[in-house]
């Protein structure tokens, strides 16, 4: 079974979602049957090349006081879930690029590394501060997930999968997709935004026709 889940990288609910899903594909005991497919979503396409802290970002977005509350609970959330968010650590970004290294590991590599890779990006940016800008960093998570270093290189230094993950994040904003995560399952069942493993558990056996 192939779930696909449109999500960003600097996205904490995704690094939430996808967590709790791969916790939900465990409890159900459907490891062999499913893969997950990350697809290119971007919640801000002209974020800046250059890092800045991300809490100066959010705090420029929704003020303040209402951005350290919004990072607490995330937090906390994270915590209760066994992921540590590290938002005084977080480098804002554009994420194309990760993206474009997400689209490499599917394509040559797989479902499995793809996830695999997800995972370390999005720790690396939440928990580590990572800039997942920044080539020789990419390099060495990629090295991490799976995937050959020498391609890696080769890879980000020309402009192979720009176009092609423009047109996919293009492509979902003309299907409508506004809010992420957003997981889709084949039999069509949708799960939007904030989630849960139970809800995310019961959508998998309902695709499975268990």
């Amino acid at each position: 079974m192939k779930v696909e889940v449109y999500g960003d990288i600097a996205c904490p609910w995704c690094r939430l979602g996808t967590h709790q899903f791969h916790r939900a594909v465990a409890t159900t005991g459907a490891e062999p049957d499913v893969e997950l497919v990350h697809r290119p979503y971007q919640l801000i396409p002209d974020a800046p090349e250059e890092p800045r802290p991300l809490m100066d970002t959010v705090a420029e977005m929704f003020g303040p006081e209402q951005a350290a509350a919004m990072l607490a609970e995330m937090t906390r959330l994270g915590a209760g879930e066994g992921i540590e968010y590290r938002f005084d650590r977080a480098m804002a970004v554009n994420t194309l690029t990760a993206h474009r290294l997400l689209w490499l590991a599917l394509d040559e590599y797989g479902a499995g590394v793809q996830a695999a890779l997800a995972t370390t990006l999005y720790d690396a940016y939440f928990r580590d501060g990572v800039n997942v800008a920044d080539h020789p960093r990419l390099t060495q998570l990629a090295e991490r997930a799976g995937l050959a270093g020498d391609r890696v290189r080769t890879f980000l230094a020309s402009g192979e999968g720009v176009a092609e993950v423009r047109e996919q994040v293009a492509a979902a904003r003309r299907e409508g997709v506004t809010t992420v995560p957003r997981f889709v399952f084949e039999n069509g069942a949708l799960i939007v935004g904030v989630t849960s493993t139970e809800a995310l558990g019961d959508a998998l056996r309902k695709a499975g026709g268990r």
